[in-house]
Order: C-alpha cells, then structure tokens, then sequence
C-alpha cells in the first residue's frame, strides 16, 4: 500500500453529526499510552501527523484522516484515563457509540494492546463492547519491540487469553520504531476495501439485472397490448 496523500478531512466532537463519508472507513480504539497514534502515523508514514494530547484525557474528538482520496483512518478516543471523570467518560461512550451505530463505510475496528501486558479490565470490556456493536476486533498488538523475539507466541497467547477472543481473531504483533507488522496490517486494509469494491461490483450488477427484468416486463406488457389491439382491430374489421 502506497500512501500518496493524507488529510485530516474531520474532526468530530460530542456534539457534532457523524459525517456522510462515501470512502471505507477503518477505526483505531485503544486505551491510554498504548501507541495508538504513534501506530497510524506508522501506517500514514508521517512522523506525527496524528499527535497526542500533551495532557491525557483531553482529547475529546474523532478524527478521520482522508487517506489517498480513497479510506478513511477514524482515530476514536482513547479510554482508560483514570483521572477524568465518569460523566465525560460517558460522554465518550456515547460519541463513540453513534459512530459504530450510524456510520455506514466502516469496515473494521482495530483494538490496540499492548503485548507487554495481560489485556486489562478495560481492554476486555472494549473488546466485548466492540463486538457487542456488531463488529469483530482486529486486534494490533503494540510495542513489539519491548519483549524479545522469543516472547512473541507467548504474549500473544496471553492477549487472546485475556480477552477471551473468538475463534479467528486476527493478532498483528505491531512495533512502530521498525514498523514490524505494518506490512500486514497494510495487506489486511487492502483486503477490506477489495471486499467493498467487490460487494459495489455486485450491488451494481444487481440493479443492472432488475432494471432488465424490468424493462423485459414493460416489453412484455408493451406486447401483450399490442397483440389485444391487433385483435380488436380484426374483430371490428369482421364486422
């Protein structure tokens, strides 16, 4: 995947309308630290074009960044800020979940961990959250580059233990210093939107067909009345 353009097309607040958009759509969710933007400005190759607040908690918005004039990356905020309050947090929530409800282009929900550590409370309620709203999470397992290579197995094991995934679950061990996995992740982006121009291609087909079925009714209606005419003119010509 070749990116050729970037552009923070929307921000949208608590109190701001989802947008229309008419390109796929991949949405990030993640707690805290867990290197979320540093994964999309990984996938952007831009060094820190998505930025984090300077203070956590503060960042209240998605964000949808245009990418290539072709997809969307839909930056949710993060979750896990224990000292924010309950009623903003909530807030959150619910911004988040009009998002997942209304939005018509997204294809996928990529759920961030960290692979250093056993997924947390909160990891497991936005997995199930995630799943809840009818999605199934691709989780990118983060900071790669901590453990040792050997480690990998092990702790991806122990993510899709602790958060009790199904069965299928895709796990992309992710390191945005050497940009391990982005590959992958690359590729699984790609296979999304093929899917999408495959399912337009036959929703397209199938309007094409029912407007031939239609237009081969009307003929046959159109024929029909012809050969009644062509009756009654006879009869009347009997006469």
């Amino acid at each position: 995947m070749i990116i050729k353009s970037v552009n923070l097309e929307t921000v949208c607040g608590i109190t701001s309308s989802v947008p229309e958009n008419i390109h796929p759509e991949i949405a990030f969710a993640g707690k805290s630290n867990v290197g979320k933007s540093s994964l999309i400005n990984a996938l952007m190759n831009r060094k820190s074009y998505a930025r984090t607040s300077a203070q956590p908690g503060k960042t209240q918005t998605i964000n949808f960044y245009n990418i290539n004039d072709e997809l969307y990356f839909v930056d949710l905020p993060g979750y896990g800020y224990t000292t924010v309050a309950q009623s903003v947090k909530q807030k959150w929530g619910k911004m988040i979940e009009d998002y997942l409800h209304k939005s018509t282009k997204l294809r996928a929900v990529f759920l961030l961990i960290d692979i250093r550590h056993e997924p947390s409370v909160n990891d497991k309620n936005m997995y199930d959250w995630i799943l809840a709203q009818g999605y199934h999470p691709i989780i990118i397992a983060t900071k790669l580059d901590k453990i040792n290579r050997s480690q990998i197995l092990k702790h991806v094991k122990m993510i899709k233990m602790g958060l009790e995934v199904e069965k299928g679950t895709i796990v992309i061990p992710f390191s945005a210093s050497s940009k391990q996995g982005r590959e992958e992740i690359y590729e699984l982006i790609q296979m999304l939107m093929d899917d999408q121009a495959d399912m337009s291609d036959m929703e397209d087909q199938e309007d094409t067909d029912n407007q031939v079925q239609t237009d081969n009714q009307v003929d046959r209606e159109d024929q029909v009345e012809t050969d009644n005419q062509v009756q009654t003119d006879i009869s009347n010509a009997d006469e």
